[in-house]
């Protein structure tokens, strides 16, 4: 009888186990973004164009703004900003053109994902126009200029002098899947 007991408090306790597993990673995702919060880190950006409102330039102030490029693990494009900062007075409309250079003797994918800090001025830093928007295919040796067109909003708060907008280019040529697939194998 001791023997049931404590098979039934075993099986109790990887309930609960289990439960409680499961119930950490559903907070996963909460917990991240208030940590970022907390640390200023990982802004994240709209994935769609900002309509340009229109709005007023405040030139009273100017944000430096600056532009980093990495590469996630195996992507061997080169990739990078034609210049490291600019500045500028919110509520400007301002360019930055990004190169990526596909050094390979086959066509590749590649999605660039985005980020903003600190994270409190993501809302504030709009994209009208961005090679994130869309997946970037590139022919075997091809280079291209890609723009990315953005506005710091006027309601920045006035604490934040500096942004750094960053990319992480990944590459996604095998993740395709369908008919683009074989179209980029194909060229």
């Amino acid at each position: 009888m001791g023997e049931g007991m404590s098979t039934k408090r075993l099986v109790g306790r990887l309930v609960i186990l289990v439960a409680g597993m499961f119930g950490f990673g559903f907070l996963l995702v909460p917990i991240y973004d208030v940590m970022c919060d907390a640390f200023g880190i990982n802004g994240k950006t709209n994935s769609s164009a900002y309509e340009d409102r229109g709005q007023t330039v405040d030139e009273s102030r100017s944000v430096r703004v600056q532009f980093l490029s990495t590469n996630a693990q195996g992507m061997v494009w080169s990739f990078g900003p034609q210049g490291n900062e600019l500045v500028m007075h919110p509520g400007e409309t301002r360019e930055m053109i990004f190169t990526a250079h596909n050094p390979t003797d086959r066509p590749m994918v590649a999605q660039a994902v985005p980020s903003v800090s600190p994270s409190k001025a993501a809302a504030y830093f709009h994209k009208t126009e961005c090679f994130c928007f869309t997946q970037q295919t590139l022919q075997a040796g091809e280079t291209v200029e890609m723009p990315v067109r953005f506005i710091v909003d006027p309601e920045l708060p006035q604490e934040v002098h500096r942004l750094t907008l960053s990319y992480t280019l990944f590459d996604i040529t095998d993740r395709m899947a369908g008919p683009d697939v074989a179209a980029v194998h194909s060229n």
